[in-house]
């Protein structure tokens, strides 16, 4: 029995391959929001460590459809995975420096 997750997103790759992404979390950053993703391939890791994540923007088109967008900016990129990594850390208490 197949199960439908709300947390599944299917982009389109380069080569007309579709992709599935979990859905990690969103952040709304200098009136922006972004989405946080991991390829589903991903999830036979172990739970708390993340290889490879997938950080997109959000569009609002005038149709009330979203878009998904690269984020050319380096440094607006850096910007949102550095939130994304200190929300990790409050979540899962990676604070290792206290041991």
């Amino acid at each position: 029995m197949t199960e439908e997750r709300d947390d599944i997103i299917v982009l389109v790759d380069e080569d007309g391959q579709e992709v599935e992404f979990e859905l990690v979390d969103n952040i709304e950053m200098n009136d922006n929001e972004y989405v946080v993703l991991m390829p589903l391939e991903e999830e036979s890791a172990e739970e708390d460590e993340v290889d490879e994540v997938v950080i997109l923007k959000i569009e609002h088109n005038s149709d009330d459809e979203d878009s998904f967008v690269t984020i050319e900016d380096e440094e607006e990129l850096n910007s949102v995975f550095e939130e994304f990594n200190r929300r990790m850390e409050e979540e899962y208490d990676l604070d290792n420096d206290e041991e």
